[in-house]
């Protein structure tokens, strides 16, 4: 099953300034490319749901799972540039 990028993915991605792609990799979702098309991370495990998943079927449901998702990875997702900053900034 290929992954499909949600509009809040692409949403997000726009306000960074980065360009978003399906992965190449088969067990990433998304690979995240600067202006000048140097990849910077693959973001995104298929098989787990992620914000954008999620509000196309349940609003709360998606608002809760992304506290939670944002609780659980505070301490590695802060430091900007990581691929867990990328993935916190544009999946959830």
């Amino acid at each position: 099953m290929s992954y499909k990028i949600t509009s809040h993915s692409k949403k997000q991605a726009k306000k960074l300034g980065v360009i978003i792609k399906p992965s190449k990799n088969k067990n990433k979702k998304i690979d995240v490319f600067n202006k000048d098309g140097d990849k910077l991370a693959a973001i995104g495990a298929v098989g787990f749901s992620d914000y954008g998943t999620y509000m196309q079927t349940d609003k709360k449901l998606a608002n809760e799972r992304r506290r939670l998702y944002r609780i659980r990875h505070k301490s590695n997702a802060d430091k900007k540039g990581s691929t867990a900053y990328w993935a916190r900034e544009i999946l959830w």
